[in-house]
């Protein structure tokens, strides 16, 4: 039986890609390029179960390091605080809900969701700008996490909005970076 010859040429490109191109992550999660430990840790453990607020004043409050299964509400009940930094489609049933935090120490902080859903973050009646995010399709533990720079000892209000399903887990942590 005569062995094939293979071009050298081609040995080459086969050699290359195999390199170039890891094998596909298992888990999803495993993908984010931010150290996800805590977080990932969190949405391991027992969620608290908490309604969302339909208004400012009646938003439960949250504290950090908590994993939380937050019950939203339909969002044409919702009023928020401010317009929603992203305007969404208002096709099919959508869900939203306000919930409040303070922080003792300012700083930046994530905010880790394991669904697709918008998140805005309201101090002094205004919107916070996201300072970055992530999110990784095929994984909700969590889902997506953005980071945000939140004052010290001042309420702040967290407004969700265009779920397409009526919970959400949510935590808040401090960011390690």
């Amino acid at each position: 039986m005569r062995c094939p010859i293979i071009p050298p040429a081609l040995l080459f490109l086969g050699f290359s890609v195999a390199i170039a191109s890891p094998p596909p992550a298992e888990d999803p999660c495993a993908a984010f390029t931010w150290d996800v430990t805590r977080e990932r840790a969190l949405f391991r453990q027992e969620a608290q179960n908490l309604p969302a607020g339909n208004a400012a004043a009646a938003a439960p409050t949250l504290a950090t390091d908590r994993l939380y299964q937050v019950q939203l509400r339909a969002q044409t009940e919702v009023t928020f605080a401010t317009q929603p930094g992203k305007k969404l489609p208002d096709e099919g049933k959508r869900y939203a809900g306000l919930a409040s935090l303070t922080v003792a120490t300012g700083g930046i902080y994530r905010i880790a969701l394991d669904q697709a859903l918008w998140v805005d973050v309201i101090a002094d009646d205004s919107l916070v700008q996201a300072k970055g995010f992530q999110g990784r399709p095929g994984c909700n533990a969590p889902h997506k996490i953005v980071e945000f720079l939140l004052p010290a000892g001042k309420p702040i209000t967290l407004q969700f909005s265009g779920g397409r399903v009526s919970t959400v887990k949510v935590s808040v942590t401090r960011s390690p970076g």
